[in-house]
């Protein structure tokens, strides 16, 4: 497959796959859940469905309310405590009011948990620094690692192309999610967060196969780069898919037969899966084509 020859065709399919999300990410934004904006969380045993929940709990005025099922005879609700109206009262005072609604249904709260206003804050930091410092560290590990590459590409040139198919599958991964909150209401927590660092690794797991068969093949075979390039991906190809489609199938499993509760997360792994694999083959190897040929000829216009 001349998959470099094509590469112009592969770009245009990855921004029209990232623009779209990312439009809705500047407009509209992730929806947040109550891991980063602050509520509450009571798991309720008994016979009832997830929207006769969420009707009891909607009578007591709380908004961003949330309902998953855990086992065979638990729901999970979750609602946010912020921008609450003062005459609902506060957090305990809410709480005592759903379990007396509860206690009418013959409902029964087993669990209880809440999230301060400080203890999101927290979270949504160290969310954002995990994901900045996790491509950091990619970015300098796969410099080093490459650093004894022969010519003509540079240790760096690696490091920043991963980097960028990476961020590719971030954004799509992050942009599907502010399309499903603004027109579905899905809402993304810790474990969405969880979801993107993995796609982020899986990425560049899938990324440093094609590279280092690149730098093997510039040490054996005297051919032009753009060729050697080619014939890499083409070595490396069945081996990312099959381990790509491996990894897909478990979680459609997943997806399909798995709680309710880990739905969303394995929708965020699957989304970013999809992603990685397709950048990995026909993004981070083809701008690797695309820097060394502008290196090229910005050599020969300044002789």
């Amino acid at each position: 497959m001349n998959i470099i020859g094509r590469r112009k065709l592969w770009f245009i399919i990855s921004i029209l796959l990232v623009l779209p999300g990312t439009i809705a990410l500047i407009v509209w934004g992730l929806k947040p859940g109550i891991d980063f904006t602050g509520g509450q969380e009571l798991e309720i045993s008994g016979q009832a469905t997830q929207t006769q929940l969420r009707d009891i709990v909607a009578k007591v005025g709380v908004k961003d309310i949330t309902v998953t099922t855990s086992g065979s005879d638990r729901l999970i609700v979750r609602y946010s405590d912020q921008g609450l109206d003062k005459e609902l009262g506060d957090s305990q005072q809410i709480r005592q009011n759903i379990k007396v609604l509860l206690g009418q249904q013959n409902l029964t709260e087993t669990s209880f948990s809440s999230v301060g206003p400080a203890v999101s804050r927290d979270i949504t930091r160290s969310a954002i620094l995990g994901v900045a410092m996790a491509s950091l560290a990619i970015l300098l590990y796969i410099a080093f690692a490459f650093r004894n590459t022969p010519p003509p590409v540079s240790p760096w040139s690696f490091g920043a192309t991963a980097l960028i198919a990476l961020l590719h599958d971030a954004l799509f991964v992050l942009g599907s999610f502010a399309i499903l909150g603004h027109f579905f209401g899905v809402q993304v927590d810790a474990l969405f967060v969880t979801a993107l660092l993995t796609t982020i690794g899986f990425s560049v797991h899938d990324t440093i196969v094609v590279y280092d068969r690149i730098r093997e093949n510039l040490r054996r075979l005297n051919k032009p780069f753009e060729e050697i390039v080619n014939i890499s991906i083409n070595e490396t190809l069945a081996r990312s898919l099959n381990t790509s489609i491996t990894v897909i199938i478990v979680l459609l499993a997943f997806y399909l037969f798995g709680g309710e509760s880990i739905k969303l997360f394995i929708l965020a792994l699957l989304l970013g899966i999809v992603s990685g694999t397709f950048s990995s083959i026909f993004n981070a190897s083809p701008l690797l084509v695309v820097y060394n040929n502008w290196k090229i000829k910005k050599a020969k216009a300044t002789k």
